[in-house]
C-alpha cells in the first residue's frame, strides 16, 4: 500500500472558499488495524441473526433521524448541498435502513428447487466477508448506506474508502453505525486518499469491493478488482436523456425537466442532462426551460428557502464552464446562465443550451451541474437514436400523456439501466439501481443489490444408502 504517511483532509466550503475545518487521515498502520479488525468481526457477524443484524439497521435509521439536523449540516458545509436536500438525504437513509432491515431475509431465504424423487436442492445465499466501498462527494450519506444495509444485511461488513472533501461525513457514518450497536469492525471507515485503494482491494481480507464514480475510477477500481478475481459493482458517470414527445404537456414536461436537472446543483449521476424534444414541442419547451432556469437564483446554502446552492469546488465549476464555452463555440445557443459569477467560492448558474447536437461537449460529456442542453429531434424514431447515441447509459425518461407509448419507448428503446415515465429518475431501495456501457456493471439495491456481494450456492441433498 503506497500511503506512507497519514494525509489530512481539509474541509472547504463550497459558499465562500473559506477552510472550515480539517481532519488527520489515516496511515499504513491505520490500515492495517482496519483490515485485520473487519476480518476478526466477519465471522461473528455472519452468524448473527437477520432479526440481529436488523436490530443494527433499525438504530441507524433512528439515529439518523435524531441527528438529522447536524448531518445535514454537515453536508452543507464540506459539498453545498442545499439544506433542505441534506434532510431529504437523511431521512431517504432511514428509510433505506429499514427497507432492508424489514425485507432482507425474504430476499436472501433459501430456494427449494424441484429435483428427482427423494432429492433435495435448494439454492442458499452465503455473505463473502469483508466488502470495500469507494464512494463519491455528491451524496455523503446516501451513497455510502445504500451500499453498507444490503451488504451488511447479507451477513458482510464494510470498509469505507470516502472522497476526501467529505471527511466529516465519513467519520459520522461509522459513528451511526458504532452508536446502533454494530460490533468494532463491521463498518470502519478510512481516511485515505486513492493510492491505497489497489492494494487494500488485493489483501486477501477483502472479499469484493463497490464503487461510485467517475468513468477513470471506475475503470481502475475494475481492473484491480479483476487482477485480484474479485467481484466489483460500478455505479459511473450519465448523460441521462429526456426525450419530449409532441403530445407532451409543456408545463409538465419543464417542471419534470427542471427538477431532473438542478437536483443537487446539477451534480448527480441521474440528473437529466440532455433534453431531447420532438420538432413541433421545442420552442414552447424552450420558453418554458428558459423561464423556470432564469428564476433559480443562486442562493446560501444553509438558507431552507434557497432553490440552487454553490457547486462542489471551483475546480468543478470551471471544468463545467469549460464545457459550456466549447459547446457554444461549436454551436450551442445559450439562452439563460453560462457566465461565473465574480464572487468567492464554486458558483454557477442555471445554464440553459438550445440547438446542441452530437460533437458538442454538453451532448458528448457528462456535465457535472446546472446545464441542460435542449436537443431537436424530428421524430420518435430520431429522438431514441440521439437517446442512445451515448457513451452513458445509467437513466432516462419518456414525457407522453400516451402511457402506453411511453411506457414502450422505456421498456424497450432507450439503453439505459433506469428509463422513466413522466417524472424524474433517483435511487429506490424497492428497484435495483445501475446502468450499462460506460455507466457501470453490476446492481445496487433491490433484491439484485443485496445479492451483489453473496456465495449463491447450489445444495444438493440425496438419501444416503449403503
Amino acid at each position: 500500500m503506497q500511503q506512507s504517511t497519514p494525509p489530512r483532509f481539509a474541509v472547504t466550503s463550497p459558499a465562500t472558499g473559506e477552510e472550515l475545518r480539517s481532519f488527520e487521515g489515516h496511515g499504513p498502520a491505520d490500515i492495517e488495524r482496519a483490515l485485520a479488525g473487519a476480518a476478526s468481526a466477519f465471522p461473528a457477524w455472519a452468524e448473527r441473526s437477520f432479526e440481529e443484524r436488523a436490530a443494527v439497521l433499525r438504530g441507524v435509521a433512528a439515529a439518523l433521524r435524531e441527528r438529522k439536523d447536524e448531518l445535514a449540516r454537515q453536508m452543507t458545509d464540506e459539498m453545498g448541498k442545499l439544506r433542505s436536500e441534506g434532510l431529504a438525504e437523511v431521512e431517504k437513509c432511514a428509510h433505506g435502513c429499514e427497507y432492508y432491515a424489514t425485507y432482507a431475509a425474504a430476499m436472501l431465504a433459501d430456494e427449494p428447487v424441484p429435483f428427482d424423487d427423494g432429492v433435495e436442492a435448494f439454492v442458499t445465499h452465503n455473505p463473502l466477508g469483508a466488502v470495500l466501498a469507494v464512494m463519491p462527494w455528491n451524496f455523503p450519506l446516501w451513497q455510502a448506506i445504500r451500499a453498507a444495509a444490503p451488504a451488511l444485511m447479507a451477513g458482510n461488513v464494510m470498509l469505507l474508502k470516502h472522497a476526501s472533501n467529505v471527511p466529516g461525513s465519513a467519520i459520522a457514518l461509522e459513528e451511526l453505525f458504532r452508536d446502533a450497536g454494530a460490533p468494532p469492525g463491521v463498518f470502519t471507515t478510512l481516511l485515505i486518499r486513492s493510492d491505497p485503494v489497489a492494494g487494500i482491494i488485493a489483501d486477501r481480507r477483502v472479499a469484493g469491493v463497490t464503487l461510485t464514480g467517475s468513468v477513470a475510477a471506475g475503470r481502475s477500481v475494475a481492473s484491480a478488482a479483476g487482477q485480484a478475481l474479485k467481484p466489483c459493482v460500478l455505479e459511473l458517470g450519465g448523460s441521462d436523456p429526456y426525450i419530449v414527445l409532441e403530445d407532451a404537456d409543456i408545463a409538465v414536461a419543464a417542471d419534470i425537466l427542471t427538477r431532473a436537472r438542478m437536483l443537487n446543483a446539477g451534480q448527480s449521476c441521474i440528473a437529466g442532462k440532455r433534453f431531447i424534444a420532438l420538432r413541433p414541442v421545442v420552442e414552447a419547451l424552450e420558453v418554458a426551460l428558459t423561464d423556470r432556469f432564469r428564476a433559480l437564483t443562486p442562493g446560501d446554502p444553509h438558507d431552507p428557502s434557497s432553490k440552487l446552492g454553490p457547486m462542489v469546488s471551483v475546480e468543478a465549476r470551471d471544468e463545467l464552464h469549460g464545457q459550456v464555452e466549447r459547446s457554444v463555440a461549436a454551436g450551442a445557443r445559450c439562452l439563460v446562465g453560462g457566465a461565473v459569477p465574480d464572487r468567492p467560492g464554486a458558483w454557477y448558474p442555471a445554464t440553459l443550451l438550445a440547438r446542441v447536437e452530437p460533437g458538442m461537449a454538453a451532448f458528448d460529456e457528462e456535465t457535472f451541474g446546472p446545464v441542460g442542453a435542449l436537443i431537436v429531434a424530428d421524430d420518435e424514431s430520431h429522438a431514441i437514436q440521439l437517446a442512445n447515441e451515448s457513451e452513458f447509459g445509467l437513466g432516462g425518461g419518456v414525457l407522453t400523456p400516451d402511457i402506453d407509448r411511453g411506457r414502450r419507448i422505456a421498456a424497450r428503446r432507450v439503453q439505459s439501466g433506469m428509463v422513466v415515465v413522466n417524472t424524474n429518475v433517483r435511487s429506490d431501495p424497492r428497484l435495483p439501481f445501475g446502468g450499462v456501457k460506460a455507466s457501470g456493471i453490476g446492481r445496487e439495491l433491490s433484491v439484485q443489490g443485496i445479492r451483489a456481494f453473496v456465495n449463491i450456492k447450489s445444495v444438493e441433498v440425496r438419501p444416503h444408502r449403503a
